[in-house]
């Protein structure tokens, strides 16, 4: 039988009324301690009202959790991490005045934040990220200089663990910065750098304190007495817990998977260690608080089932995947855990800091615990049916559920706040319900507001100010009807006299999503197919510029300009050049050596597989990849490689592809030419995470072109997203040497990019290659040996422009293009060139008559002479 001992009581530790009320109260803290929570339930409300406008307001879902996440969740660790510290250090009451400047300034940055990103002022996000790293290191320096001199208790451990949360709030911080300002880099380091930042946040800046507090707050909860072994067992559980931290969140910050699953088992197993001394804490017995103690419990489940998926989502998917799952258990941890965590611990604390006695505490905790079992309920049901793989209406609904009851907390609170815990005796007894009513009409309040402007189609405001905007179309509204289709906006121009009120009444009648960003105004939330928002730019007085803000499609076209008539600056055309990023045809050094360690495409084609059905998955994803001699380039792929995999079958042969989109942000879909099939559903884009089967018999032969089917499909494919599938013709003979070779332009910069963009239009790629290297093949040449008969299968992938294949020192004595011989060995005849336009392929065939080097390249010379060109090295 473990022995107790009972020492300072838990409770006294814990709020520290028990054991300095006098001090507590002289201080003014219970004062602070009220104004500070006002600020807690002001950013619960605020982020109630972000989630429900998800419709309606630009980037409504990063509001409403940062409104959660750094506004009310942080105010009250900032101001419980410091009363704790105190308790538990035996420590003198740090200077109020102080204590208030650090709550206010972090306050003031989290709200300089949300303004930076919401009006996107990256300026402003950059001076209130440093402002909440400056809050958060005088914060981490009041905690240790508490501990300085100071007698100390049994759970003294425990302020370690809202140090080490204070230094993961600085990393959170300093990452979050970085994402919101575009410091984060491509595609593929953005990835990593958004995880950890979501890792170090939730599981350090508020897991660790939420675990070290529930070692002494849990069994005040209960009205038991603490475990001998807590103290021991917290010191382990913070090395494990903050160690395993360091781990993930480093290697997700480096891109590294596996050493962060394996930094994330070591915080899973100090969150169970963690939880088994809890559970061995419980006592059959009435707790002090049924309602915290149940919330605390739940939380705490949540929390290791969370940490439980997201290890297995890392363990088994690529970062820029993982994203999708992780993503998918942020309602878990924002609501299941952390809001559950919050409504607990006040619904316990509130009464201890701000009644006056122990009639009064009672009064306080009967009111806060009003209805708690339903609300307990409502909000772990919202936060399993959002958790679940549903159908999104059903996600929706189980977050609007969870919202319910979060405003029915609010309805609870809200009295406390406004009567400052004073005489609330004679309310629990039933003398005086206005309080209790007016917070129940705030939580009413925000719940009606929620589901009004969640559904709500109203206008998104905008614009500018009316003073100052006289001019020849003042006072005059016009409204004008907007579409979205096929990678353009109609009408791409709208003139209008100076002061005019505009209206634009935007739909999209496309298949894919769009939105519409006005610069320096409103903007539209995503639009599905048939969806309208009308974007109110009040009078108009300047040119600007309108655009759909997903990757790409503003340099694919996708723009807008909005021109005040009579500005000379911009009548003449539109609001933003192209202009190239490269030096154009030649600039590549092709006499170069590719990189150390690097390995040229295998041109050989592989066998065809057994059976009759082939299975394949193809993933598609960002991979840098080295294009020419010491020329790094992001490509977008399928399964790695630019081209994609060669796909090899027969006649009749069934090919099996499943589709998996590993891009974090980015659709993606695929078209084969080789089957004869409605192209609806399987050549459909698919969104990050999601994955499709394309099944389709080979009824013809031939050398067959697939490539991304999203649009623009020009940069999709410009930026590597083909292959090539060859289907054997039944009377197909043998030959020593069978190879594939697929013709591409090659365009450098960002992709995605203007600059990028316009070369593709414009046709002047940096260079054209074979298998998606320019000059590979001439560095490391095919090889055979002499009389040796070889087959070239050939596509042209562009995507702008054909070849025409020639080898030096041969003469092709069998040709196939398109499904049919054009020459066969028995003929007399000879090709010299296979010329192929774009998207068409086929095959030649030769033999090598003597040992030599034989040149192979694509007969325009400007392509050759740019990188399509190699050499077959024949050997006696």
């Amino acid at each position: 039988m473990t022995s107790i001992t009972r020492g300072p009581s838990p409770a006294d530790d814990a709020s520290g009324a028990g054991r300095y009320p006098s001090r507590f109260r002289e201080s003014g803290a219970k004062a602070r301690h009220l104004r500070a929570h006002v600020l807690v339930v002001a950013w619960l409300g605020l982020a109630l009202v972000a989630v429900a406008g998800q419709e309606s307001l630009p980037v409504a879902r990063w509001l409403a959790v940062h409104m959660f996440l750094l506004g009310a969740v942080t105010t009250a660790i900032l101001i419980w991490s410091e009363h704790f510290a105190v308790a538990l250090l035996h420590a003198k009451i740090p200077d109020e005045r102080w204590s208030t400047v650090r709550l206010a300034t972090a306050n003031l940055s989290v709200a300089g934040l949300l303004l930076g990103v919401w009006a996107a002022r990256p300026l402003l996000t950059a001076v209130a990220a440093v402002s909440l790293v400056a809050a958060a290191l005088a914060h981490l320096l009041m905690l240790v200089r508490l501990g300085r001199g100071a007698l100390g208790g049994r759970l003294k451990p425990i302020v370690s663990y809202y140090r080490a949360a204070t230094a993961a709030l600085i990393v959170g911080a300093v990452l979050g910065a970085l994402l919101a300002t575009g410091g984060a880099g491509g595609p593929d380091r953005y990835a990593g750098l958004r995880l950890a930042h979501l890792h170090v946040t939730l599981l350090g800046w508020i897991g660790l304190p939420v675990l070290g507090t529930l070692f002494m707050l849990w069994p005040t909860v209960l009205g038991v007495r603490m475990k001998e072994r807590t103290t021991k067992v917290s010191r382990w559980v913070l090395w494990l817990a903050a160690g395993g931290l360091v781990v993930a969140v480093t290697a997700l910050a480096l891109g590294l998977r596996r050493p962060a699953v394996a930094g994330l088992a070591l915080y899973l197993g100090g969150a169970v260690l963690a939880a088994d001394l809890l559970v061995r804490t419980v006592r059959r017995h009435r707790p002090v608080s049924a309602a915290a103690a149940w919330m605390l419990a739940a939380a705490t489940c949540w929390l290791t089932l969370a940490v439980t998926a997201d290890i297995a989502w890392l363990a088994t998917r690529p970062l820029a995947a993982a994203q999708t799952g992780i993503d998918a258990l942020l309602p878990v941890l924002l609501v299941g855990f952390v809001a559950q965590i919050l409504i607990g611990a006040l619904t316990y604390l509130l009464p201890v800091v701000l009644s006056s006695g122990p009639r009064d505490r009672a009064a306080l905790r009967s009111l806060l615990e009003r209805a708690w079992l339903p609300r307990l309920v409502v909000l772990n049901t919202g936060v399993a049916v959002a958790a679940l793989p549903l159908p999104g209406p059903a996600v929706t609904a189980g977050l609007l559920l969870a919202a319910l009851s979060g405003a029915g907390f609010l309805a609870v609170v809200v009295p406390v706040l406004v009567r400052g815990g004073r005489g609330m005796s004679s309310e629990a007894g039933g003398a005086s319900r206005r309080p209790a009513l007016w917070g129940t009409a705030a939580g009413a309040v925000l719940t009606v507001l929620a589901v009004l402007v969640a559904n709500g189609g109203g206008d998104a405001a905008g614009g500018t100010s009316a003073a100052g905007t006289a001019g020849a179309g003042a006072g005059t509204t016009r409204t004008v009807a907007v579409t979205m289709a096929d990678m353009r906006i109609r009408p791409a121009r709208v003139e209008v006299p100076a002061g005019t009120l505009l209206r634009l009444k935007v739909t999209n009648t496309d298949t894919q999503r769009h939105d519409l960003r006005v610069e320096d105004g409103p903007a539209t939330p995503m639009l599905a197919r048939g969806d309208s928002r009308v974007l109110d730019l009040g009078p108009v007085t300047e040119n600007r510029q309108a655009w759909c803000t997903l990757p790409g499609h503003r340099a694919a076209g996708m723009t807008m300009d909005i021109v005040v008539k009579g500005d000379a600056a911009t009548e003449g055309g539109g609001h933003e050049g192209h202009t190239s990023d490269a030096a154009g045809d030649g600039a590549l050094d092709l006499s170069a050596d590719y990189s150390a360690g690097w390995r040229s495409r295998d041109a050989v084609l592989a066998p065809v597989p057994g059976g009759t059905v082939h299975k394949v998955e193809l993933h598609a994803a960002h991979t840098t990849v080295e294009v020419a001699p010491g020329v790094k380039q992001q490509m977008w792929t399928f399964g790695g490689t630019a081209p994609g995999p060669t796909l090899h079958g027969k006649v009749g042969d069934v090919f099996e592809v499943t589709l998996v989109n590993d891009d974090a942000g980015m659709g993606h879909g695929i078209d084969f030419h080789a089957g004869s099939l409605a192209p609806d559903r399987p050549m459909r884009t698919i969104r990050s995470g999601e994955r499709l089967v394309y099944r389709f018999r080979a009824e013809r032969a031939g050398a067959w072109l697939y490539h991304c089917s999203t649009a623009p499909m020009l940069q999709h494919m410009g930026n590597g997203m083909y292959g090539a599938v060859v289907v054997d013709p039944p009377d197909l003979a043998k030959v020593d040497h069978e190879f594939v070779l697929v013709s591409s332009a090659l365009y450098l910069g960002t992709p995605g990019s203007s600059a990028q963009v316009a070369k593709m239009r414009q046709n002047t790629p940096d260079a054209w290659v074979f298998n998606g290297m320019a000059g590979q093949y001439a560095q490391r040449p095919l090889k055979l040996k002499a009389g040796e008969r070889a087959r070239f299968w050939l596509v042209a992938a562009g995507p702008s422009d054909g070849i025409a294949f020639h080898i030096v020192g041969t003469v092709f004595d069998t040709v196939y293009k398109e499904g049919a011989y054009l020459l066969r060995q028995d003929q007399v005849g000879g090709a010299q060139v296979l010329d192929l336009a774009v998207a068409q392929g086929g095959f030649v065939e030769t033999t090598f008559p003597e040992a030599g080097h034989y040149s192979f390249v694509d007969h325009d010379m400007r392509h050759a002479e740019a990188g399509a060109h190699g050499v077959v090295e024949v050997s006696d």
